[in-house]
């Protein structure tokens, strides 16, 4: 299975409504589970966005340092992630689609420095111990400064953008800059604009993995929590997720291949137990 890392850029919001859409539509063999980590320094946006502030704070990135410092960080991660299961799913395989929410204040990422390695290793431990998938939304910031390790030990990185000539220019030194650090980096096109997947690959010189179809209807039942309109789990936007999940599965499991064709990849991570 795959730890796959979404990053941003100025100019290009729906990092955050993409990675949810993965998840909530992600092709689960049975036994398996999803992880999203919302891990943007700048914040996160589900805790009050589709939930809707219904839980709070109480769960969340930053109950992490904490813990860690108290060498607890094992047993507190899998007590930090929320159950985003649908109600029909949660009744016969509860907890497979699970969220660890991201930081409420943009500066309390200044007492996550020494969190951001041990979540790299955790994610590497949940993905080589269980064969879970793991999604990291890193925000338009989170592949830069010290949370860049998650970045750098993901399987694959992939840049959310929009096909319109603002957000591809916006895009393009984001996306040099994260070539020339961890290579092999794809896209998501949000399909907003007028330029096909052809003319994006060439602006911005990385391929194209999917294209979610732009959607703002569906796309706020994910980014406000807006009530589903019926068969949303049906609609282009979450069809479109599904087919981008498997084709990112893919595209991780063939760099990790061609990084590693003897299949030694895979650190014990602090993060074994699921609970």
């Amino acid at each position: 299975m795959a730890v796959i890392a979404l990053a941003g850029c100025s100019g290009a919001p729906g990092v955050t409504t993409s990675a949810l859409a993965l998840l909530l539509s992600w092709p689960l063999e049975p036994g398996r589970r999803m992880v999203l980590a919302e891990c943007d320094p700048d914040g996160g946006a589900v805790l009050h966005g589709l939930l809707q502030g219904t839980l709070g704070d109480r769960y969340g990135l930053r109950n992490l340092s904490v813990a860690a410092r108290k060498g607890e960080f094992g047993d507190a991660f899998w007590r930090q992630l929320i159950d985003l299961s649908s109600e029909d799913v949660k009744r016969e395989s509860p907890r497979d689609r699970l969220l660890l929410p991201g930081i409420t204040d943009p500066a309390q990422a200044a007492s996550l420095g020494s969190v951001w390695k041990g979540l790299s290793v955790a994610f590497r431990g949940i993905e080589a111990e269980h064969g879970h998938d793991v999604l990291i939304d890193l925000g338009r910031r989170g592949a830069f400064g010290p949370s860049g390790v998650l970045a750098e030990q993901a399987d694959a990185v992939v840049v959310v953008v929009r096909n319109t000539l603002r957000c591809l220019q916006a895009a393009q030194a984001r996306v040099s800059a994260l070539e020339e650090r961890v290579g092999d980096v794809g896209l998501i096109v949000i399909d907003e604009g007028p330029y096909p997947a052809g003319e994006v690959q060439r602006v911005l010189q990385v391929p194209v993995v999917a294209t979610l179809p732009y959607a703002p209807k569906d796309a706020r039942v994910l980014s406000d929590g807006v009530e589903q309109p019926r068969h949303f789990t049906k609609s282009p936007l979450m069809k479109a997720a599904r087919t981008a999940g498997t084709l990112l599965v893919q595209r991780a499991a063939v760099r990790r291949a061609r990084l590693d064709p003897r299949g030694t990849i895979g650190v014990r991570g602090e993060v074994t137990r699921a609970r």
